[in-house]
Order: C-alpha cells, then sequence, then structure tokens
C-alpha cells in the first residue's frame, strides 16, 4: 500500500490513529476525575471547607478550557505531536507539584497545570481525528469522544484504591509517573500529517443544507446560544459527576462506593455517546440536544427522593446513559449550520464553554452545600440549569420548524 492511501481518510492508519488518540484521553483524562475522588481526603488533610475543597477541581476546568483553544492553535500550526508532548509534561509536572503542596492554594495552583495539560487530549485530538474520516465522521467522533468517560470509568476505583492504601500524595505522584511513561510514547505515533484537504472547497462549502440563516439567526446569535447551553447543561452535569463521592461519604457508605456509582456512571456515558451518536445521525443536532438535556432533567430529578445505596447505584447509571450525547450534539449542530473551515474554532468554543459549566457547577454545588448542609438544594439548582438548556435547543428547534414551514 502506497503512502498516499495509507494517509486516506477511512484508511487502515485512520483507524490506527482512532485507537491511539482514544488511548491518549483515556489516560490523560485522569486529570478530570482523580481530583473528584482525592476529594474528601484533601478536605480532611487540609481542614477545609467543601466548597473550599471543590476549588481545585473548579481550577482544573477553567485551565482545561482556556488550554482547549491554545493546544488548538499549537496542532494547528506544529501538528499534534507537540500539543500532545506539551500536555503530557503538563500533566506529570502537575501531579508532581500537588503531591508537594503544603496547603490548599498550592494545590489548587498545581490543578491548573493538570487542567491545562489534560486539554490536549480532548478538543485537539478531536479535531485532529476529524481530520482522518469522512463518511464515518460521526462515528469515529463518538468513539473517540467517549475516551473521557472511559476515563471516568477506569480512573476513579482505580485511585480510590491507592488512595486507601499509599495516601493521596503517594497516588499522585504515581500518576505523573505513569501518564509520563505511556503518553509520551504513544504520542509519537501521530507523527504522520492527516490527508490532505482541498481548502478552497472546504471555505466555500458546508457540512449541511442549513446556515444560521436557516433559524433566524445570524451566526454570532446562534454561537452565542450554543455558548450559553454548554454553560448550562455542564452546571446541571457536573452536581452528580463531581460530587457523587462526596455526596455517599456524607449518606455513610463511604467514598469507596461513591468511586464506584461515579465509575458506573460514566461507564454508562460511553454506552450513551456510541447510541446518541447513531440517533444523531437519524434525527440532527437540534433533536439530539433537546432529546439529551430532557432525559438529564428526569435524571437529576431522580437523585432529590432516592438516597438508598441501591437506588442511587442505579440512579447513577441512568444519569449516565441519559446525559453523555450531549456535549457531542453540540459539535454536530456547529457542522450542520457552520462551514467546515469555520467548525474547530466554533466547535472549540462550545467545548471550552461546557468546561467552564464544569467548573461553576462543581464550585456552585459545594457552596450551597456548606450553605444548606445537604445536597438536595445542588440538585435543584442543577436541575433549573439544566431547563436553560432545555429552553434553548426547543426554542432553535421551534424556529427551525417555523421557517422550514414558511418555506
Amino acid at each position: 500500500m502506497s503512502a498516499a492511501a495509507r494517509s486516506e481518510p477511512e484508511s487502515p492508519a485512520a483507524w490506527t490513529r482512532l485507537v491511539v488518540s482514544l488511548a491518549l484521553s483515556t489516560i490523560g483524562g485522569v486529570g478530570m476525575w482523580a481530583v473528584v475522588v482525592a476529594l474528601p481526603s484533601v478536605q480532611q488533610d487540609f481542614s477545609v471547607a467543601r466548597g473550599d475543597a471543590s476549588l481545585p477541581y473548579t481550577m482544573t476546568m477553567i485551565a482545561f478550557g482556556a488550554g482547549s483553544l491554545l493546544m488548538g492553535r499549537l496542532a494547528d500550526r506544529f501538528g499534534i505531536v507537540v500539543p500532545v508532548v506539551v500536555g503530557t509534561l503538563a500533566i506529570a509536572l502537575g501531579y508532581t507539584a500537588a503531591a508537594l503542596s503544603p496547603h490548599l492554594a498550592a494545590y489548587a495552583t498545581a490543578h491548573c497545570l493538570i487542567g491545562f495539560g489534560s486539554s490536549a487530549t480532548f478538543a485537539p485530538l478531536l479535531a485532529h481525528t476529524s481530520l482522518w474520516f469522512d463518511r464515518r465522521r460521526g462515528l469515529a467522533i463518538g468513539i473517540f469522544a467517549s475516551g473521557n468517560y472511559l476515563a471516568g470509568a477506569v480512573w476513579p476505583p482505580v485511585v480510590q484504591h491507592f488512595i486507601q492504601t499509599a495516601g493521596w500524595r503517594d497516588t499522585f505522584f504515581g500518576l505523573g509517573a505513569f501518564v509520563a511513561l505511556t503518553m509520551l510514547p504513544l504520542a509519537l505515533l501521530l507523527r504522520r500529517p492527516p490527508p490532505a484537504h482541498d481548502a478552497s472547497a472546504s471555505a466555500d462549502s458546508r457540512a449541511g443544507p442549513e446556515t444560521p440563516a436557516a433559524l433566524g439567526l445570524s451566526s454570532r446569535a446562534l454561537q452565542t446560544l450554543l455558548v450559553v447551553a454548554g454553560v448550562s447543561c455542564c452546571v446541571a452535569m457536573s452536581m452528580p459527576q463531581v460530587h457523587i463521592v462526596a455526596y455517599c461519604s456524607d449518606l455513610g457508605y463511604g467514598p469507596a462506593r461513591g468511586a464506584q456509582m461515579l465509575s458506573l456512571m460514566l461507564a454508562c456515558g460511553i454506552v450513551s455517546r456510541l447510541t446518541f451518536g447513531v440517533v444523531c445521525d437519524r434525527i440532527g443536532g437540534l433533536r439530539t440536544l433537546l432529546l439529551g438535556a430532557g432525559l438529564q432533567s428526569v435524571a437529576l430529578f431522580m437523585f432529590l427522593p432516592f438516597d438508598g445505596v441501591v437506588s442511587l447505584y442505579l440512579v447513577s447509571a441512568m444519569f449516565g446513559l441519559f446525559q453523555g450525547g450531549i456535549v457531542p450534539s453540540y459539535a454536530i449542530i456547529v457542522r450542520e449550520y457552520f462551514p467546515p473551515a469555520e467548525a474547530g474554532a466554533r466547535v472549540g468554543l462550545v467545548i471550552t464553554a461546557t468546561l467552564l459549566g464544569m467548573a461553576l457547577g462543581g464550585w456552585m454545588s459545594g457552596v450551597i452545600f456548606d450553605m444548606t448542609g445537604s445536597y438536595k438544594a445542588a440538585f435543584v439548582n442543577g436541575i433549573l440549569f439544566n431547563l436553560v438548556n432545555v429552553w434553548i435547543a426547543a426554542w432553535l428547534l421551534r424556529q427551525s420548524s417555523l421557517r422550514m414551514a414558511a418555506a
């Protein structure tokens, strides 16, 4: 097989790169989940309030969002290997610094470095993967996007085990070493440039027949609504994902149970992302967003009346199955309503908004807990934010239907 053939979309090389990218996303995704599992131990070690102990997660997600934009620019200019290597070194240094932190402020600062490094394993690799697929791009995006949920399924029980046996500081030292030893060799497998694309054609054509004008909106207005929707959905999404371990500890079930529930939730999220990817190909991005946001509201509501250990396992699984398709649907909406030449920047902006929503929601839930002494109000807060996302998706879909009827 010639070198050109090996570099074509949907070639064996493309699928190999998808597997490598998925592995990088799964390993690098530890930066999003280790801080959640370590929250009760860190709170006890530093003798701080729950809201203060939640701040490092917030710093991680803010740095993840900001890093997504910078890492994307590095990938566009120098290729995907450079941001992945930079991100790997940042994660390794961040975990080393966190393990040596004498107080919460230093610990939170170290997580800025971890979040920045972890950003290289999502948005830049997502954009890079999409360049290697045409006909099966949706499937490829769905597979890759499940990487951070796969990380959430794998890492929490592993991290919790080592925290229990060795302490959170030694666990963080080990994470830094493991990331460096595994991710750097994998990054070198991505050196081949992606298939050549016709830049002029990409600039003048659209992935779908629609434009923002088909919704009666300008490009800026549609982008703004997607950003607001991204923040709102992920404020809601962060409540169970960030605080389920602490919630189980407060109920007397122990952090190990919480880590298992988080792992189950995110394992079901993998199934959700793949399933919603197929659904999205059939009904479109807007309908998928509305469906996922509506189901997420149902799952969040189920946390209010049920707090038994068995019921929490079931509701955690339900939440994972219901919400996994929301974030990928934003990428599909962008591809449906904006030119391909703008997709990278616009998808990156919406993903950054979702990460800021996770950061805001994780911090807000801790503060609400400190104010009320219960997570009930925090779940209600998440439901209210999620209803904003439901309203935006429903309004955009209604605008689309009205315009089609008028035409």
